[in-house]
């Protein structure tokens, strides 16, 4: 795998997109700016790579959006030590990005193709500390609650009832929820064990998030 002065280029052109976009934080920024995310997509479509949009990566599911995923991670407002549940590993691009801004990822992959696949690819190119899990996403990892974070990277119809449980008091939950096309992204608060706040924020599109494994 190379990554190369037109390639860091490229991804400064990005970052300097999304912040042009309404991205502020500049670790995340920084992120966008750092991570070769021509490495999580075939060499074939390299020219995709940097451009601030989502793209197939097999098994029905995307690389999201740059702008997408620094939006999300904005929202989480991530401090550095901060235990984050992601529900959908995907590419793995997404827990790069909260890896580098110090969080302690521990992510779940529904997908048992794309699960093998990232948990092979993220520790050859140095992201050794993101935990990959092949799993029902729904259901999370009650093993390893509470988290303070949790991101969900698909859309929901509804928000999951085992990851508000597995979310610790003061915690935030990033979810695109909504049934069809279009998700509501919602930030969740959780207040206490009985109480949460939600605040909306726009609207996003977003592969359905499916219960259960996949076997394929």
């Amino acid at each position: 795998m190379i990554d190369n002065y037109k390639h860091k280029g490229l991804r400064k052109k990005l970052a300097e997109t999304v912040r042009q976009k309404g991205i502020k934080d500049e670790a995340i920024l920084e992120a966008i700016a750092k991570i070769p995310r021509h490495f999580f997509m075939d060499s074939s479509f390299l020219e995709f790579a940097y451009q601030d949009k989502p793209f197939p990566i097999g098994s029905g599911q995307t690389i999201s959006q740059p702008y997408t995923v620094a939006f999300q991670t904005e929202l989480m407002e991530i401090k550095k030590g901060d235990k984050v549940l992601e529900v959908g590993t995907g590419s793995g691009y997404q827990a790069c990005v909260l890896a580098e801004l110090r969080a302690k990822v521990f992510s779940i992959e529904r997908q048992k193709k794309l699960y093998q696949r990232t948990k092979e690819f993220l520790p050859k190119i140095g992201y050794r500390s993101i935990k990959v899990f092949y799993g029902d996403g729904y259901k999370g990892l009650p093993a390893y609650q509470p988290f303070d974070k949790i991101i969900i990277t698909a859309g929901a119809p509804h928000v999951p009832e085992d990851l508000l449980k597995q979310l610790k008091i003061g915690g935030i939950m990033i979810i695109p929820e909504g049934k069809g096309g279009v998700q509501v992204m919602r930030k969740i608060t959780k207040i206490s064990e009985t109480e949460i706040e939600s605040e909306n924020h726009g609207t996003f599109r977003f592969v359905p998030l499916l219960e259960n494994k996949a076997d394929d």
